[in-house]
């Protein structure tokens, strides 16, 4: 299949007979720009988590990197990154990884998210996530653990996605 034909926008759905998150990193992870590109067509299926610029960086069964860079954009008016960006980078992150590691037939929705603020996040912030992977569609409900961490290492935030996977409805 080619690349063009692959990122049509009906191909971009949740509801494929593949699992789209593995497929398109798997395609494009490794490539020079691929990062970047994979980062936008995530951010046109997920268009609000996509405002904040965040980039995958890794993607592997249960894993995730993600790093945000310090911009006027995502700030607030103490200079530093704002509470939201950074709930929204918990959740780009832990989806990323929950997304990857699903089966093909498998679906899943975040329906709870908690975060526990540490202190002021400025520089550019890296989340990582790291999980079991996921081994059936079968409904559940599973809790995402995600750290976020300044440019000096230190944890600003620690968060957890409460996710549902389920079943595709194809």
């Amino acid at each position: 299949m080619a690349v063009t034909s692959f990122f049509r926008a009906e191909a971009l759905t949740t509801e494929s007979k593949t699992n789209v998150i593995r497929t398109a990193w798997d395609r494009l992870g490794g490539i020079p720009g691929g990062k970047l590109l994979f980062s936008r067509i995530i951010g046109r299926l997920a268009p609000y988590t996509g405002s904040i610029g965040a980039v995958v960086q890794e993607l592997a069964p249960g894993y995730s990197r993600v790093t945000l860079a310090d911009r006027k954009a995502v700030r607030n008016h103490l200079s530093c990154v704002h509470a939201i960006a950074l709930a929204n980078l918990v959740e780009l992150t832990g989806s990323t990884a929950l997304g990857y590691s699903l089966p093909d037939d498998a679906r899943f929705i975040v329906a709870g998210l908690s975060l526990d603020y540490l202190k002021k996040a400025r520089g550019t912030i890296t989340a990582e996530c790291q999980m079991p992977p996921i081994d059936s569609s079968t409904r559940q409900e599973y809790q995402v653990s995600v750290q976020l961490r300044d440019e000096a290492g230190e944890v600003v935030v620690e968060g957890t996605l409460q996710a549902l996977v389920g079943p595709k409805q194809l």
